[in-house]
């Protein structure tokens, strides 16, 4: 049976490969500390929840907008206008299952084949897969351990050429944790209008900012009419299973995501928007609570990481996870995931499997009860006295 051709250059997120293993094991009867996947460990606030189960009740069972419901459309235009300082209206907003859908059209609608696209690397792999699978060229930004994660914006301006047509960025970053600071950002956005480059903003982490504020790219002169700026009710919400994300993107951009959601789903399904409309307008204390909490454990884990003999671990400003160095250990980065799991039963993630410039490292999520992450610090702490070198 033949496949397609294109099927070889899509990639995949190797925390739901590690999360089967996981699983498999738990099967067994092993005791699994579970570090690998990137979501909140909270429930759903209730008013949310009600929300959309009302909404099932009142007959938001049907095709909506392929952009999404108004009510929600203009809820996001608030919000964003309001936590970035930019003029927003409902006229660049569009809605799609899960955040993804953003990547996936931002590189269908932009990159032809041979154009050379901007990406973090370490950096959500999900980057690189969308832009080796529309024909474009991944071209990594370096962010490295040594420099706790900093971007280089020369090695970024250097790395321009005139094939350049995109620039991702994602702040606060995963797998790294790290925050790109206001004056880096705005030097990023004088090479994108020198340029004449798109720039995808992923900011689905910017309530989970742990020290100082989110400074937007899109805030910047003449960066408005060319990001695009990706978020969602996953992480801030607790909501990753509703399947809910937006984009916020020059008006222009608009009728062409949409064309792209209408091909692929048809539209977000009506009463999970409703359900964002709450989320939005509804209380927000326990928004702040989870990020408190988060705080807190990433104050216990990386504090109790950065104690392991090998093990270097820069300070994450923002998101729920760790990205340490283990190369001290002696092991690589895969043995390191690899035989913590089957031997020690924690979950993490090789750091390669976040691009080249991730070897040496390992991520894990701290998204975890501090109990559970202070007896995975005892595991970790065990495995690498057996196994350094």
């Amino acid at each position: 049976m033949k496949i397609a051709e294109r099927m070889n250059r899509l990639g995949t997120e190797t925390a739901f490969e590690v999360l089967a293993r996981a699983k498999a094991l738990e099967a067994q009867g092993r005791d699994i500390i579970h570090l690998q996947i990137g979501e909140p460990d909270f429930d759903t606030p209730s008013n949310i929840v009600e929300a959309g189960a009302e909404a099932l009740r009142n007959g938001y069972t049907h095709y909506g907008p392929s952009p999404g419901l108004p009510e929600l459309r203009q809820a996001i235009a608030t919000e964003v206008a309001g936590t970035r300082g930019i003029e927003v209206g409902v006229d660049n907003v569009v809605v799609t299952s899960g955040a993804k859908p953003i990547m996936f059209f931002a590189m269908l609608a932009l990159v032809d084949e041979g154009d050379e696209v901007l990406y973090p690397n370490p950096g959500f792999p999900i980057y690189e897969s969308m832009i080796n699978f529309v024909g474009g060229v991944p071209v990594p930004v370096r962010l490295l351990s040594e420099r706790d994660f900093d971007i280089d914006v020369d090695e970024v301006a250097a790395s321009i050429t005139p094939k350049t047509t995109m620039m991702v960025l994602n702040s606060p970053n995963n797998p790294c944790g790290s925050v790109v600071e206001r004056d880096t950002i705005r030097q990023l956005a004088e090479l994108a209008v020198e340029h004449d480059l798109w720039v995808l903003s992923d900011e689905i982490y910017i309530r989970l900012l742990f020290e100082g504020e989110h400074s937007s790219i899109a805030s910047f002169p003449g960066l408005a009419e060319r990001t695009i700026i990706l978020d969602g009710f996953s992480k801030t919400y607790a909501m990753t299973g509703w399947r809910i994300g937006y984009g916020v993107m020059p008006e222009e951009l608009v009728p062409h995501f949409s064309k792209l959601t209408t091909n692929s789903v048809s539209c977000t399904a009506s009463a999970i928007q409703v359900a964002g409309v709450e989320a939005l307008q509804g209380p927000q204390e326990l928004t702040y609570e989870f990020r408190d909490e988060f705080k807190s454990r990433r104050d216990v884990f990386v504090g109790g990481l950065n104690e392991i003999p090998g093990i270097r671990c820069p300070m994450p400003m923002g998101a729920f996870y760790a990205f340490p160095n283990i190369e001290g250990t002696g092991m690589t980065s895969r043995r390191f995931a690899d035989d913590l799991l089957q031997d020690y039963g924690v979950a993490s993630l090789a750091g390669e499997s976040f691009g080249e410039y991730g070897t040496g490292c390992v991520r894990f999520s701290f998204a975890n009860s501090i109990e559970n992450l202070s007896r995975a610090l005892e595991r970790i702490a065990e495995f690498v006295d057996a196994n350094s070198s």
